[in-house]
């Protein structure tokens, strides 16, 4: 129940509101204690000495005990539900914030359901038990003590009788909750596997049409939806263990109530109205432990949803800013990696083994290697997503870890291998870190980037609407419209990744060369990294990348005369590139 209680502690944000809903929920309890006794006044004081003005008034009071009543319920719900629903958007707002500030690592061994439905279906849960479940175990609580404390003056021996059932209650709910926990946690589980199968679905139903698959698809998830029904089906029936239970105990007090209370109405011991008004008290303590009851799969609900969250919210950030770091603000162009070991979280083997050299200012470095070789490790240790494991990153002499994050990479400018666009226009797409720029400059970068032309051709031009993913929109345009984006930015150092590779050769010599002087001019260094030799050879040094290793470097001319792995890398791709002219 920790998380349960730094959920209410999360309440203190909303203390005048929860305030309210506690005054008002004392304000409904003593509306409901008064008005069994009221009956009491009314039949004993009116109806048994027939006197109509007592059952005049204790009518008018019954009248206003019920408005009463109906406002303080409205009153407590309302300002109830005002909580939770602050309660929600805090935590919402807490775990997204803490989703954009958790490293790469955290998010390659997570799944993106796992964490959507963390953010909607758990904190969901986490609210209505706030706005309803807390209200009622709070209400039924406070109405247990009250009625207790009446109905031990009125009779303290028919008292004993009706408050067994309470100690009773709460240990079966008490059990029922100890036990069922896991279960409950197992649910959620089951719903974001659910979540992940569907989000697969969509984001590969071209594929999944492509492949014929449709029958297998249904079956994976009809396989999981079953299991979530069963899970659902397992809490259904621990309910029916438990509750049928209290309703019997109810039903066993009731009726003790009636006999042992009857018998002394005919002894003379007890009045009518008494008897009437303790029935009365009867409900009034009965439905509290019913509603805690009910309330009792909630609270074990949103306590496995709460651990889900708290999960994500105290995970671990580890990338962050060193005590005293730096602003990054100048680049020389020397950027220094010296003996850089670094492994995966998780991987038994080493991505990069002891790899060392230093680039020069405004040189252009080309990185090339085979599939998987460690290129693209490179390149996300210098702005920091990952930290080395072994060995140091300096620029200008300066190890990176002693910068600031938002520093260091408001001044990388980077294209990642696998593009992503967002929801929204072009324009808002190119200007996505520079929002405020103007059309000018957006148009530009498009023409550096060799996208402008098919941009203009559109009939909103840059107002286009991007779909879903840059559906629409081909792997070569997706590109282009990245390595705009990228060139808007405030870069000293560019990383273009693979940057063209959905890209013809033909529309990839057009962007090279108009890259060539504006990297040159603006960037105090470029890494390009590529597969095809044709993209690299004009760079200053290629760097070739082996099995996590850098086996060779040097210009072009220099990697063709001593280096086999580079000759036959240039070789296989000529091959290539004759069989497919001979094909088409």
């Amino acid at each position: 129940m920790q998380s349960i209680q730094r959920v209410l502690e999360s309440l203190r944000h909303y203390r005048w509101i929860s305030l309210g809903a506690l005054i008002s929920l004392l304000l409904l309890t003593a509306a409901n204690a008064v008005t069994p006794q009221l009956f009491r006044w009314g039949i004993d004081q009116g109806i048994n000495q027939q006197n109509s003005q007592i059952v005049l008034y204790s009518a008018a009071w019954m009248v206003v005990a019920a408005i009463a009543r109906g406002v303080f319920n409205f009153g407590q719900s309302y300002l109830a539900e005002a909580a939770s629903q602050g309660v929600a958007y805090d935590l919402r707002n807490k775990i997204f914030s803490k989703i954009q500030n958790l490293s790469f690592s955290y998010h390659d061994q997570s799944q993106t359901s796992q964490l959507l439905t963390r953010v909607t279906s758990d904190i969901e849960q986490i609210r209505t038990f706030v706005g309803t479940s807390l209200i009622q175990v709070i209400g039924g609580l406070v109405t247990l003590l009250t009625i207790a404390v009446i109905l031990l003056v009125m009779n303290w021996r028919l008292a004993l009788i009706t408050l067994t059932v309470v100690p009773i209650s709460a240990w079966l709910m008490a059990r029922f909750i100890i036990r069922n926990d896991r279960l409950f946690r197992q649910i959620q589980e089951q719903l974001s596997n659910l979540n992940a199968v569907l989000q697969e679905n969509l984001l590969g139903v071209r594929v999944v049409k492509a492949f014929v698959r449709e029958s297998a698809e249904k079956s994976r998830y009809t396989t999981l939806n079953d299991a979530l029904v069963t899970a659902n089906m397992q809490a259904i029936r621990a309910i029916r263990n438990t509750f049928p239970f209290i309703f019997l105990l109810s039903n066993l007090v009731t009726l003790a109530v009636f006999g042992y209370g009857g018998a002394q109405v005919i002894g003379g011991r007890f009045s009518v109205g008494e008897l009437v008004a303790f029935n009365s008290y009867l409900v009034l303590i009965l439905q509290p432990i019913l509603l805690i009851g009910f309330a009792a799969p909630a609270i074990a609900q949103a306590a496995a949803s709460a651990a889900r969250v708290f999960e994500v919210v105290d995970a671990a950030v580890e990338i962050r800013d060193r005590a005293n770091a730096m602003p990054f603000e100048t680049c020389g162009g020397r950027i220094t990696f010296e003996n850089v070991c670094f492994r995966y979280p998780g991987a038994t083997t080493e991505a990069l083994k002891n790899v060392s050299f230093e680039t020069k200012p405004n040189e252009l470095i080309a990185v090339l290697g085979m599939t998987g070789s460690g290129k693209s490790t490179i390149m996300n240790l210098i702005p920091r997503f990952y930290d080395v494991t072994k060995g140091a990153i300096r620029i200008d002499g300066r190890d990176v870890r002693d910068f600031t994050l938002k520093s260091l990479r408001t001044h990388i400018g980077i294209v990642f291998q696998e593009t992503t666009l967002f929801s929204g226009t072009i324009r808002e797409n190119i200007a996505y870190a520079k929002p405020n720029t103007t059309l000018e400059q957006v148009v530009e970068v498009a023409k550096t980037a060799q996208i402008h032309d098919f941009i203009s051709s559109l009939p909103d031009g840059y107002n286009t609407i991007v779909g879903e993913r840059g559906v629409g929109l081909s792997g070569g345009q997706k590109q282009r419209i990245a390595i705009a984006r990228t060139l808007l930015t405030d870069y000293s150092i560019l990383i273009l990744d693979d940057s063209t590779s959905a890209v013809d050769a033909k529309t990839a010599a057009q962007i090279q060369a108009e890259l060539d002087d504006l990297m040159r001019q603006k960037a105090c260094v470029t890494f390009v990294v590529a597969q095809r030799i044709s993209t690299v050879k004009n760079a200053d040094r290629i760097f070739l990348i082996d099995k996590g290793q850098l086996v060779a470097q040097g210009t072009h001319e220099e990697l063709m005369q001593t280096s086999p792995l580079y000759g036959a890398i240039l070789e296989s791709q000529i091959k290539q590139k004759q069989s497919t002219s001979s094909i088409v």
